[in-house]
């Protein structure tokens, strides 16, 4: 009888690489239809989560009603949201050409720090740009924009109309019912990991946004909400968008006022409440929920920022996290989960997971 040797390490290792690599050439060729697709499954998980807590906490609402009322409620405020977006950019748009002599004196200041003889204005800055070359790609990306906001609404609407199959399906997929249950408990512990990551994101979002309009309305900046808005939309950009969000206002600072100190007091401020809420409050809330590297962290966002753009940064850490989930469910890719995971061990989520659903259903 003639046995196969075993793979070594090595062997598997590079398969698991070359796995890799292939999945990421798949995922960057097929980014048009997977990404609505990604968003979609996203935004099931936070509608079920919203609709399991208004379960919770309102009495009057039963399950039947939960899940269409968190629907409800969820579109509205994303419709609220581009409300706010689009009426507070009309004035900002129409503040900056107010600003325009303000903003030639800064571009002449500028210049003459550099040692530029020849002090540009706005108006030759605009005519270097020829932003008319640039309308098309604009026009396009807006169109793309619009494609996938109905292509995200129609995955949606299929994926919590078959949502009442779940169960069936896993069934199905899983007669053994050992097996069956360790993939309900990894499942669970996406859709916690999931769950605790939004939760902990808006509510650091919040905070920083509102301590940033609060010092942007004692300097006197314009348009102080609309700027506290984007600095919380940029907040579920893990690592660099808060950081590029507090960027934004001391710029606007600068053309706005005469002077160079409210933008320098404003730039430090907001830097002093990002870094108190990125270094102090967010780990004590994330604590070990996530059980990610700070590295790995890192490099999610690069990597699927690559492959995805700006919704793959946004979906770089619950993608991350429901990769390592999933690969430390099989031995022969538990290596890569535990180094991903922050102290080595990537299981360390099921007790709070068990708790949690054993909790559920007393």
């Amino acid at each position: 009888m003639v046995t196969t040797p075993a793979p070594s390490h090595v062997a598997r290792n590079a398969l698991v690489i070359l796995a890799v690599i292939a999945c990421g050439g798949v995922l960057y060729a097929l980014a048009g239809i997977l990404t609505p697709l990604a968003l979609a499954m996203f935004m099931v998980v936070l509608i079920d989560g919203f609709a399991r807590v208004l379960e919770q906490y309102l009495p009057a609402i039963t399950k039947r009603t939960a899940l269409p009322l968190a629907v409800t409620l969820t579109l509205l405020l994303f419709v609220a949201s581009a409300f706010v977006i689009a009426d507070n950019a009309t004035a900002f748009v129409s503040q900056l050409v107010a600003y325009t002599p303000r903003l030639n004196n800064l571009i002449a200041q500028i210049a003459h720090l550099v040692g530029v003889t020849v002090e540009p204005t706005v108006a030759d800055l605009i005519r270097r740009l020829n932003p008319s070359h640039y309308l098309g790609d604009i026009a396009q990306g807006l169109q793309g924009f619009a494609a996938d906001a109905f292509f995200i609404l129609i995955y949606l609407g299929f994926m919590l109309a078959s949502r009442r199959n779940f169960e069936r399906k896993v069934v199905g997929l899983f007669p053994n019912r050992d097996e069956r249950r360790e993939a309900l408990e990894a499942f669970r512990r996406i859709r916690d990991g999931v769950e605790q990551y939004v939760w902990v994101q808006t509510v650091t979002g919040l905070a920083i946004a509102i301590a940033s309009w609060i010092a942007m309305a004692v300097i006197g900046l314009d348009n102080a909400i609309f700027w506290a808005f984007l600095i919380f939309i940029a907040s579920y950009i893990p690592v660099i968008g808060g950081v590029i969000g507090v960027l934004a206002p001391p710029v606007f600072a600068l053309i706005q006022f005469p002077s160079f100190w409210p933008a320098v007091i404003l730039l430090a401020v907001l830097q002093v409440i990002q870094f108190v809420v990125g270094n102090i409050i967010l780990p004590r809330m994330q604590g070990d929920s996530l059980n990610m590297d700070p590295v790995v962290v890192l490099l999610s966002l690069a990597f699927w920022g690559v492959i995805w753009g700006l919704a793959g940064m946004f979906l770089s850490t619950p993608l991350t996290v429901m990769a390592m989930i999933i690969l430390a469910q099989f031995p022969g890719t538990r290596g890569v989960a535990i180094l991903l995971s922050a102290d080595g061990e990537p299981w360390k989520q099921k007790s709070k997971s068990t708790s949690r659903a054993n909790s559920t259903r007393a």
